[in-house]
C-alpha cells in the first residue's frame, strides 16, 4: 500500500459514509436472493463419508508411527519461525525482499513491500504446503479416494486464500479507500447482479456479455444452414478462394459445448483459417437438448448425428470420400463412428483429425472425480427430475478444474475490486453452456469414463462391437499441453492404438486455449514428432519444440487428403434453411 501519510488529509468521509449505506441497501437484496434461491443439485461437494475415512486412517496411522505427526508439526512450526523471523528482519531493515513462490495471486508489490501482507502470505502458503504434504502422504486409500481427498483439500485451500477476503487484500483494501467506498458498492451490485441472473447460484461472469452477440461479432463466418433434423444442424461454409481443395471436411465439434468455439472473433476463428486455404467446410451444430431429448442416447448421436451427416455431406458435395475434424468428445464420437464404419466395410472417411480427444479412459484426469458411484446418483438424480444433464451444473464442474483462473480471480476482481469484467470472445463462448440428454449423459459417463469400454474393446453401438484398432485412416491428433479435461498423455494412448498412419502435435496452453491459437500468434508453440514411440514419454522427450502456432503445420499434413486445387465450379444443389450460424446455436439456457 501506498507510503503517504498525508494521503488521507483530505479525505471525504461522507462520501464514504453514503457509499457505505449503499452496500447496506445491496445487503439486504443480497440476503432476499440467497433466501428464495432455487434448490439445484450441486455436484461439486466432496461425501462426508470420505473424510471421516481419511481421518480414521491418518490417526491411526499417527498412533502406529507418532513421529509422522511430529515431523509436520516441526515443519510447521520452523516455517511460521521463519516467516516471523523474515518479518523482523525486515524492520530491521536487514532483509532482502525476494519471493518464494511464483505465484499470480501474490503478484501485487505489497505482499512482499508490506510486512504484514508478507506474514499473511507467507503462513497461508506454509500452511497449504503442510496440509497438501499431510494430505497426500495419507495411507490406505484407493487411488480415486486419494484423488479425491486431494482435489477437494486443494479446493478448500485456494477457497482460504487471503486474497479471496477484503480485509487480507491490500490491493482491494487500496481501492476502497481510494474510491471512498465506490469499490465496495461497484462489487456488490456486481455480486447481485450475478446472483439474480443466476437464480441465487453463485456463478461469477467471466465476461462482459453484452459485448458479443452470436452472428454480429462472433460466430459471423458466411455460411448456409443446409440440412437439420431433431439433433443438429449441417452448416455450409464456402471457401473464400476461388481456387479451393476438391475434398471437404466435415467438422464434428462437441456437444457438451457449442461448435463456435472454432468461430470466435475473425483473428482466432479456424473456420475462417479453413476457408483462406481453400477447403470447403461442412460443420454440425447440435441442438441444446431439453426435457424432450430425455431418451436420446449415445447410438442417436452416432446415427442421426455423425452418420447422418456423413452422408449428408457426401450427398451435398457429390463426392464418395470426405476428411473429418472431431474436437472433445465430437473426437470421441469419431473415433467410435469410424471403428463402425470399418467393422462395416464402409469406405466414407479419407483422413481424421482429432482434436484434444480421449479415447482412452483410464486415466481421464481430475474429471474421474466426478464418475464415482456417488456423483453419477447425484447426477442420475438431476436427470430423473428434468430429463436432462443442466449445463450448468456441468459448466460448474469445469470451473472448479481451475477455480483459481476461472472462480476465485474472476470474482476478487468483480466483487472486492469492483470491476466490471472485460469483452473476452473465448470466455463469452464459455459462459454459454448447453444442456445435454439424460440417457446419452449416463451412458457416456458409464461406459467411457467409468468402464472405458472403447479402449477395452467392449464398446457395442448400434449393433456392433467396435475398437480403437478398426480404425486403420490417417489420423492426425493435437493434445494440449496443460489439459485438464483431456490430459494428453491419455489422448496419445488411446490414439496410438489405432491401427493407421498416425502424427501427433502437443500445442502449448491449455484444452481450449492451445487448440484456438491463430496461425499469426506467437503465444504457446508447440511439439512434433513424426517418429511412432510406444509411450507418451519417449514421444516427447525426442520431440522439437517450435514456436507460433501449430495450425499451419497441421494444414501442410493434411491437404495430402484435400486433393488439389482447382479453380471451383462445383455448384452444390443446395436451399438453404438459413444463413449461418443457425438457430441452434442461439437457444439459450438461461
Amino acid at each position: 500500500m501506498k507510503d503517504n501519510k498525508n494521503q488521507y488529509e483530505n479525505f471525504d468521509f461522507d462520501e464514504l459514509k453514503k457509499n457505505l449505506e449503499k452496500v447496506d441497501v445491496l445487503t439486504k437484496r443480497l440476503v432476499f436472493i440467497i433466501a428464495s434461491k432455487s434448490k439445484k443439485q450441486q455436484i461439486t461437494q466432496p461425501n462426508q463419508d470420505l473424510y471421516y475415512k481419511a481421518a480414521a486412517k491418518y490417526f491411526s496411522e499417527i498412533l502406529s508411527n507418532p513421529t509422522k505427526l511430529i515431523e509436520n508439526q516441526v515443519k510447521y512450526y520452523k516455517s511460521s519461525l521463519e516467516t516471523w523471523s523474515d518479518v523482523q528482519r525486515y524492520f530491521l531493515k536487514q532483509e532482502n525482499n525476494n519471493s518464494q513462490k511464483n505465484d499470480k495471486r501474490f503478484k501485487s508489490v505489497t505482499w512482499e513491500e508490506n510486512p504484514y501482507f508478507k506474514m499473511i502470505k507467507q503462513q497461508y502458503l506454509t500452511s497449504s504446503d503442510i496440509i497438501q504434504e499431510t494430505i497426500t502422504g495419507i495411507e490406505g486409500l484407493s487411488h480415486p479416494e486419494q484423488k479425491q481427498i486431494t482435489f477437494f483439500t486443494k479446493q478448500m485451500l485456494e477457497f482460504f486464500s487471503p486474497t479471496n477476503f477484503l480485509m487480507t487484500n491490500p490491493d482491494a483494501l487500496q481501492e476502497a479507500m481510494e474510491t471512498k467506498g465506490q469499490s465496495l458498492v461497484n462489487g456488490l451490485e456486481n455480486l447481485v447482479g450475478d446472483l439474480e441472473k443466476n437464480d441465487g447460484e453463485f456463478n461469477v461472469s467471466l465476461t462482459d456479455e453484452t459485448a458479443f452477440e452470436i452472428g454480429k461479432n462472433i460466430a459471423n463466418a458466411e455460411g448456409s444452414v443446409i440440412y437439420e433434423n431433431k439433433l443438429y444442424q449441417l452448416i455450409y461454409y464456402k471457401p473464400t478462394q476461388e481456387i479451393s481443395h476438391q475434398i471437404p471436411i466435415l467438422i464434428i465439434p462437441p456437444w457438451i459445448n457449442k461448435f463456435y468455439i472454432l468461430d470466435l472473433k475473425p483473428e482466432n476463428s479456424f473456420i475462417k483459417f479453413l476457408l483462406s486455404k481453400g477447403i470447403p467446410v461442412f460443420l454440425m451444430s447440435w441442438v441444446n437438448p431439453d426435457s424432450s431429448h430425455s431418451e436420446i442416447g449415445y447410438d442417436d448421436y452416432l446415427k442421426d448425428g455423425l452418420l447422418d451427416a456423413i452422408e449428408q455431406t457426401r450427398r451435398f458435395y457429390s463426392v464418395d470420400l470426405i476428411n473429418s475434424i472431431g474436437y472433445c468428445i465430437g473426437g470421441t464420437l469419431l473415433a467410435t463412428g469410424l471403428s463402425y464404419l470399418n467393422a462395416r466395410k464402409l469406405e466414407y472417411i479419407k483422413s481424421a483429425s482429432f482434436f484434444t480427444t480421449l479415447t482412452d479412459f483410464e486415466d481421464p484426469g481430475d474429471l474421474s472425480i466426478f464418475v464415482s458411484d456417488e456423483y453419477l446418483n447425484t447426477i442420475k438424480d438431476q436427470i430423473d427430475d428434468l430429463g436432462f444433464m443442466d449445463g450448468d451444473f456441468l459448466s460448474q464442474t469445469f470451473s472448479f478444474l481451475r477455480s483459481n483462473d476461472l472462480i476465485y480471480g474472476p470474482a476478487v476482481k468483480s466483487y472486492l475490486m469492483g470491476k466490471k469484467p472485460p469483452p473476452f470472445d473465448l470466455l463469452y463462448w464459455n459462459s454459454d453452456s448447453t444442456n445435454l440428454p439424460g440417457k446419452m449423459a449416463l451412458e457416456y459417463l458409464e461406459k467411457f469414463y467409468k468402464n472405458n469400454d472403447f479402449s477395452r474393446g467392449k464398446l457395442e453401438v448400434l449393433g456392433e462391437k467396435v475398437n480403437l484398432e478398426q480404425i486403420s485412416q490417417p489420423i492426425i491428433a493435437i493434445g494440449t499441453f496443460n489439459d485438464h479435461i483431456a490430459p494428453w498423455k491419455s489422448s496419445f494412448n488411446g490414439l496410438s492404438k489405432t491401427s493407421g498412419e498416425k502424427v501427433f502435435i502437443l500445442a502449448g496452453s491449455g484444452h481450449i486455449a492451445g487448440i484456438i491459437n491463430p496461425e499469426h500468434s506467437n503465444k504457446y508453440g508447440y511439439w512434433m514428432n513424426n517418429e511412432n514411440y510406444s509411450t507418451p514419454e519417449k514421444w516427447f522427450n525426442s520431440s522439437i519444440n517450435k514456436n507460433g502456432s501449430w495450425w499451419n503445420e497441421w494444414y501442410e499434413w493434411k491437404k495430402q487428403f484435400l486433393s488439389e486445387k482447382i479453380i471451383s465450379t462445383k455448384m452444390i444443389g443446395i436451399t438453404e434453411i438459413e444463413p449461418a450460424p443457425g438457430r441452434y446455436v442461439k437457444k439459450k439456457n438461461k
